[in-house]
């Protein structure tokens, strides 16, 4: 059983992809990190992937999603982060509305890293395609989104406009929900 972390690789052209999505792919590493760091066995293979090509159509997270049907891989859930590295503020859901309130019922454990809300607005891109073909319940971090379109696939999306505070704060996030869901499942 397989739970899926990740971000993609790729950018758009006129900048660095700082935001979209060099913070996701940080996070996805720091989250694999922060579990090695303080020796975590999980339940569950947990898989760290930085996917391709999802500014040209989802074509890694579509492979990705084909190889885990053709495997028969059981995919019990996936996060992504992909909204840039700005503070955390919850995760969109894409799943059973119960497996949504079972989310819900997490809020106070991670409302100290600044998530105050779950909701059942789907999950990430790259993702997605584990959604529609496996019916894999996905998330994505869905951070502050004040200034994110101000980087957003423009030439001041750089590494000097990420805030390191804002970003550790999200890659700890996800490694808490990945815990959770490590743990106790949906």
């Amino acid at each position: 059983e397989y739970i899926t972390v990740g971000g993609h690789l790729d950018s758009w052209d006129p900048g660095e992809g700082a935001q979209d999505d060099g913070a996701g792919v940080v996070h996805t590493i720091e989250v694999l990190r922060a579990f090695k760091a303080m020796g975590y066995q999980p339940k569950h293979t947990i898989r760290f992937v930085l996917f391709a090509n999802e500014e040209n159509g989802l074509r890694g997270g579509a492979k990705y999603a084909e190889e885990a049907k053709t495997k028969n891989e059981k995919h019990i859930f996936a996060v992504e982060s992909d909204a840039g590295g700005f503070s955390p503020r919850g995760y969109t859901f894409g799943g059973t509305p119960e497996q949504l309130q079972k989310l819900q019922g997490w809020i106070p454990l991670l409302i100290s890293y600044g998530v105050y809300q779950i909701v059942g607005a789907g999950g990430g891109a790259d993702i997605s395609p584990l959604n529609a073909n496996l019916k894999t319940p996905v998330a994505e971090l869905a951070p502050d989104t004040q200034r994110y379109f101000d980087y957003h696939h423009a030439r001041n999306d750089v590494f000097e406009n990420v805030n390191k505070r804002e970003l550790e704060l999200g890659a700890i996030n996800m490694a808490a929900l990945i815990y959770l869901v490590d743990k106790y499942g949906l």
